[in-house]
């Protein structure tokens, strides 16, 4: 029996615009609705697959790579994925659509401002970045390139999360069938 690779939801955006909030909850939703999916996130990536890396561009590049390799195997066992990771560069997504595969790969863009990602700044990120105890900090000190044409953005400043959650899971929901 031959397995069809499953589609690749690449969540992008900064620290605390919501993406791991979006990737879990629509993953838990398709998983309930019979599909089998996994949430790859960025902080569990780095207690584990990527704790040898840091934050300098090199890093980030080598994490979105590995990343990109983990879902890759799991879309290809048939595994709706969800990454959850800030991948600040138009060139390591790119990269990311190539491994995975341009019909799989799905970007999308959770937009927050700077201002609500430090509301919601729950570990305390910004301000030890604020303080010079985090350097490279993606948005202050760190760049972070927007996607140009993302395949979904979600404004998680300007639309309320229940309505965030909707029109992503509808999205994915289409792509999953």
């Amino acid at each position: 029996m031959e397995i069809n690779p499953a589609p690749v939801f690449w969540l992008t955006g900064l620290s605390g615009a919501g993406k791991s909030t979006l990737a879990s909850t629509v993953s838990t939703l398709l998983t309930q609705e019979g599909f089998k999916s996994i949430t790859i996130d960025g902080d569990v990536l780095r207690s584990g697959l990527n704790s040898d890396l840091g934050f300098t561009d090199a890093d980030r590049a080598e994490s979105v790579r590995r990343a990109a390799q983990v879902a890759a195997l799991c879309s290809r066992a048939g595994v709706i994925v969800f990454v959850s990771l800030i991948s600040p560069f138009i060139e390591g997504r790119a990269r990311a659509r190539e491994i995975i595969g341009n019909e799989y790969f799905r970007e999308i863009y959770v937009n927050a401002s700077l201002q609500t990602c430090r509301n919601r700044d729950i570990k305390g990120y910004y301000a030890l970045a604020d303080a010079g105890k985090i350097a490279n900090f993606t948005g202050l000190t760190s760049a972070y390139e927007a996607p140009v044409s993302p395949d979904l953005m979600i404004d998680t400043t300007n639309e309320e999360l229940a309505k965030c959650i909707l029109r992503f899971h509808s999205f994915a929901l289409t792509r999953c069938r």
